[in-house]
């Protein structure tokens, strides 16, 4: 097992315990003052019994999503690192660093390489302070969950720019996703001190762990709801998503922080 695995499983261990409440208070207000989280769509940090609790925190307010159907929503609240058009097959970890989407989607999706050559991509960093929780950007079916273990290399913009190839090394869960017949995949890259990444339509799915061997997961009609909650992160990390050639046109976004519910792409 790689280094950055075991510190994660310890940081886990530290993040799901429950303190006495005194400490839990005083561990959580530490938190949230130390990376100014923005508790105004939350409950009051001393509700929540461990900092697993915390990160993973449900919206007490229902947040807004746009309102048209056409328009593909933000899947969470994070930064836009990198975006645009496929090179045949590359798209960017980060300015200057390209990698493979058939590594990072792996031989298991091999029959629809060729729909999302030159097609388009978008990575969404999550940070610690974030709302950790994921969700549909559109209506769509699941055809596949494939989980790939991998190392837990941090995912912040000086690693980045420095780790070759991280997206393709670190732990991910990819979704293979039908919309009206339209081809799109969803990619949830683990990182240091994602103890775990949640997936409520499949519990069986059981990130850093000692599983070495690729887990697949194949469906017939499970379909979800545009802003329906997918699952979470235990602590913050990245989101990829890849379309197949003509399906949508990205808004320009790079740079910029989105929200859930917000639009980052409509339909041709």
């Amino acid at each position: 097992m790689h280094i950055t695995n075991i510190i994660s499983q310890y940081f886990g261990k530290f993040a799901k315990t429950e303190f006495p409440t005194f400490i839990q208070k005083f561990i959580n207000n530490t938190y949230v003052k130390t990376l100014k989280l923005n508790m105004s769509e939350f409950r009051n940090p001393k509700f929540y019994k461990s900092l697993n609790d915390l990160f993973t925190r449900e919206l007490a307010i229902p947040r807004q999503i746009d309102k048209n159907e056409d328009v593909f929503i933000s899947p969470t609240d994070s930064l836009v690192t990198q975006c645009g058009t496929l090179k045949k097959d590359l798209l960017l970890q980060i300015k200057g660093m390209e990698y493979s989407v058939e590594e990072m989607l792996t031989y298991n999706c091999a029959n629809n390489f060729e729909k999302v050559k030159n097609g388009n991509f978008m990575n969404f960093y999550l940070s610690p302070k974030d709302y950790h929780r994921y969700h549909a950007p559109i209506d769509f079916e699941v055809r596949k969950l494939i989980h790939v273990p991998g190392k837990l290399y941090p995912v912040n913009i000086k690693y980045l720019n420095k780790q070759i190839d991280l997206f393709i090394e670190n732990e991910r869960v990819i979704l293979e996703c039908d919309s009206n017949d339209k081809l799109f995949y969803m990619v949830f890259v683990g990182a240091l001190n994602v103890g775990q990444m949640v997936f409520d339509f499949e519990p069986k799915v059981q990130t850093n762990t000692e599983i070495r061997d690729i887990q697949i997961y194949e469906y017939e009609n499970k379909e979800i709801k545009r802003g329906d909650c997918l699952g979470y992160f235990k602590m913050g990390s990245t989101v990829v998503m890849v379309w197949e050639k003509d399906f949508v046109e990205l808004e320009q976004l790079l740079g910029n922080d989105v929200q859930f519910g917000k639009a980052i792409a409509k339909k041709i």
